[in-house]
């Protein structure tokens, strides 16, 4: 048992209120959802926090895959995966997030600008 603890959400509208209301390491967000899909969730809560994002779908397309990554996703898992792989992915996103917290690394994405250290990328340019 992997012992994490979990609160889930049965839509997209859902699951930013239920974010905005619990303390959070990492969102697990599913692209097929009622109300607001997965891009838009992503989307809002690009804009309120650098949380880490792992997106999962049944859709195994690399324009898709880009397509949330640029939107801020941290990663992207296909649909069916293996229970351990999500749990070795998650264990990698919180080792990143707790490295980012200490000040090894830091990127903060502000809407369409990126910026890491001395390096600014704006995905409208």
């Amino acid at each position: 048992m992997v012992g994490y603890e979990v609160a889930t959400a049965g839509d997209g509208l859902a699951a930013l209120q239920t974010f905005g209301e619990v303390n959070s390491d990492l969102v697990i967000l599913d692209l097929m959802l009622p109300e607001l899909d997965g891009y838009g969730v992503c989307e809002k809560l690009r804009i309120r926090t650098n949380i880490s994002i792992l997106m999962l779908s049944a859709i195994d397309d690399v324009s898709q895959k880009i397509a949330c990554l640029l939107l801020g996703a941290d990663d992207y898992m296909v649909k069916p995966f293996s229970p351990k792989e999500l749990i070795a992915r998650i264990g990698c996103l919180l080792r990143r997030r707790a490295g980012m917290d200490q000040g090894k690394a830091k990127e903060i994405p502000v809407n369409n600008l990126f910026v890491a250290g001395d390096l600014r990328i704006d995905r409208n340019r």
